[in-house]
């Protein structure tokens, strides 16, 4: 958007007529372009931005890490799960009656 067009909205935003329809359709949609201008304007410099990240690089790594080892611990579990290793043994050494 260049400095042209933004004036235009600003100047047939704030110059509009009342008592025609048609104004007053486009006031609406004037006020509507404004408000997201000045939205953007306000929020978007102070959202998170390139220099302060939500977490480190190292911090990723240990995420990343952990989630490797908790993925291969419940994998072995189901190994475990599906080949009957997770269950004591019932079998005995000794003779029953």
């Amino acid at each position: 958007m260049t400095k042209r067009d933004f004036s235009f909205i600003i100047n047939g935003c704030l110059n509009f007529e009342k008592g025609n329809m048609m104004k007053s359709v486009s006031a609406s949609v004037c006020k509507v372009i404004l408000a997201v201008i000045l939205f953007a304007l306000i929020f978007l410099p102070f959202s998170c931005s390139a220099d302060q990240l939500g977490e480190t690089t190292a911090e990723g790594n240990r995420r990343h890490q952990r989630n490797l080892r908790i993925g291969q611990q419940e994998l072995m579990e189901d190994v475990d799960e599906a080949v009957l290793l997770n269950k004591p043994s019932r079998l005995t050494d000794k003779r029953l009656p």
